[in-house]
């Protein structure tokens, strides 16, 4: 079964041949290798053996709290214990000092094996960042540090059952309770809804970080996001005593179900102590830099399901003998690899798997970049990160289920587990419209261009490259004509009357998405070539040449719809909803 997961040649092409990871970092080729082989033994070790278990024995609620998997907390154990939590994280905090990018890779792996008991881990890693970020280095080394560790967990705690992703709408009040070493200290009351890793009992303990707002006892709450303030509320205080924090609920969901999902109560008791991250109201501000990452993080996980489904279907149909060659007299019957449509359906999957890994770990690379330009190519890609791998990862495990056939529809084979726990993915960490209006609109439409132009001057690079190789030559045309057409999309959109530009933008989200993904193509191709491997650049070119041919026709049509800004479902009379 390991031979299912991410694979260690895909990755040491995207880290090394194509982002060139060991060109601007201390660690060298030959080291990161043996680390990604690492990986794979724990993951193949510790996390793929429990991944259908974790389905059906789901976290339970008791009276102590949330209790998971048994494997779950050994493998976490294990993957704490080398080192893994504080991968990216510089060595002075205890980390490994990794490369952003090949940190990711390296989760990645761990993710395609068991990518619920992976959860926890990305949310750990994204917490911590945060806090050492905006925090004061007590709050920093009480709370940071042992995350980083791996005996402390981490959560976001964001949504409210009546505010969903309407955050501004937020009602958890948190009242000024005087100042100590941590910080200024706040009581916190209020509820928290869809809380991923919200309670379990692999850790010691849990560091919540919690959007508030601030006000005092019988005042009403600030109006709005610019009211809310960020807060590390830990379930267990730095004196050893438990924190006014009740895990209320355990949400039952369709996969991904060895990530606890919770309902957590704060403030039962008179209120939950924490501690304010930085300035009163800069709460938002700050926590998208961990919504960013988890995003980015979301987009990966997608991905490396999609790639473990594409891995599972190739098996099978390279094993599974059915049917004939069509006009074929033989008696005997084939492979149904053999058959056009199921190559078909597996050279999808591939196209869409392997440029999505390629998409988040492009991301991983740029954060850890820290210049204006990477944060502005960083801004503008990372809803495309997001949401077209979870869009259409998802649509890779779909065909994974068909090209299994009946067998596909059963628990006997993962690959209905893998599209169930994919399913997730377009809704949390911002649901694919919302991502889609974040791009058309604030990184685009309302926007000083900027990052839209370091964009285009990348592709348009990408593309002078490839029109200079015989190759490629071909393929470089297409890609730079279809990202014309997006241009003349988003002049058109620039037009239209009030939101009609926004009528249609997950539309132009998916087309956008289907633009990144040809020219990464593209680039993978050059990178292919320039390293002289004639195996990979057959293998990407072929993906390209089906992406241009078969994908970019569909996302033209998406492009047409998006730019007529179309009002069909915003004009809907209410009537015709019955």
């Amino acid at each position: 079964m390991s031979s299912v997961l991410l694979s260690r040649d895909l990755l040491e092409f995207q880290l090394f041949d194509w982002l060139q990871i060991d060109s601007d970092s201390d660690i060298d080729r030959e080291t990161a290798v043996a680390m990604i082989d690492m990986a794979g033994r724990l993951a193949a070790d510790a996390f793929l053996p429990h991944y259908r278990d974790v389905d059906t024995k789901e976290p339970e609620m008791t009276a102590e709290g949330a209790r998971i998997h048994p494997a779950v907390k050994d493998a976490l154990r294990q993957y704490a214990e080398m080192g893994l939590f504080g991968a990216s994280f510089p060595e002075a905090m205890g980390g490994l000092g990794l490369p952003s990018a090949l940190a990711s890779g390296v989760h990645a792996i761990f993710a395609s094996a068991n990518v619920s008991t992976a959860g926890y881990a990305m949310l750990t890693g994204a917490n911590a960042r945060l806090i050492t970020e905006f925090g004061t280095p007590r709050q920093i080394e009480e709370f940071a540090l042992p995350e980083i560790e791996g005996r402390w967990f981490g959560t976001m705690c964001l949504s409210e059952p009546q505010a969903g992703s309407s955050l501004g709408d937020i009602t958890t009040r948190a009242q000024a309770d005087g100042e100590d070493e941590y910080g200024a200290r706040y009581r916190i009351i209020g509820n928290k809804m869809w809380i991923s890793g919200g309670d379990q009992d692999a850790s010691e303990n849990i560091v919540h970080l919690v959007l508030a707002k601030a006000a005092l006892p019988g005042d009403p709450l600030p109006g709005g996001a610019k009211g809310i303030s960020l807060f590390i509320v830990p379930k267990i205080l730095p004196d050893g005593s438990r924190n006014d924090i009740a895990l209320a609920g355990l949400n039952h969901k369709m996969g991904n179900r060895g990530t606890t999902n919770c309902l957590l109560n704060f403030g039962e008791a008179g209120g939950a102590i924490g501690w304010r991250v930085g300035e009163e109201g800069q709460g938002l501000a700050q926590m998208f830099m961990m919504m960013n990452e988890a995003r980015i993080g979301v987009g990966m996980g997608a991905a490396v399901l999609g790639y473990r489904g594409y891995r599972q279907s190739v098996a099978y149909a390279k094993d599974r003998r059915q049917g004939r060659r069509l006009g074929s007299a033989e008696k005997a019957s084939i492979p149904i690899i053999e058959h056009a449509d199921v190559r078909r359906m597996l050279l999808q999957q591939k196209a869409y798997s392997e440029i999505a890994i390629a998409i988040c770990l492009f991301c991983s690379h740029l954060q850890g970049q820290k210049t204006k330009e990477s944060e502005s190519l960083l801004g503008i890609l990372t809803p495309v990160a997001k949401s077209w791998p979870s869009e259409f990862c998802l649509i890779a495990n779909d065909l994974a289920i068909q090209v299994h056939g009946g067998c596909g529809y059963t628990r006997d084979f993962d690959v209905e587990q893998l599209w169930r726990d994919n399913r997730l993915n377009p809704i949390h960490e911002g649901t694919t419209g919302i991502q889609a209006l974040d791009l058309l609109g604030r990184k685009i439409l309302r926007s000083d261009g900027k990052p839209l132009a370091i964009l285009r001057d990348r592709v348009a690079d990408t593309v002078a490259r490839a029109e200079r190789s015989v190759a490629l030559a071909v393929h470089a045309k297409a890609v730079h004509d279809y990202w014309a057409s997006i241009d003349d999309a988003i002049e058109t959109l620039k037009s239209a009357q009030g939101t009609d530009a926004y009528n249609d933008a997950t539309l132009f989200l998916r087309a956008f998405g289907h633009g990144v993904a040809a020219w990464i193509w593209l680039d993978l191709a050059l990178s292919a070539d320039r390293t002289g491997s004639s195996q990979r650049l057959v293998s990407v070119v072929h993906v390209l040449r089906y992406f241009i041919e078969s994908e970019l026709p569909l996302a033209r049509s998406w492009l047409s719809i998006a730019s007529r800004h179309l009002d069909t479902a915003a004009a809907a009379p209410d009537a015709i909803f019955d």
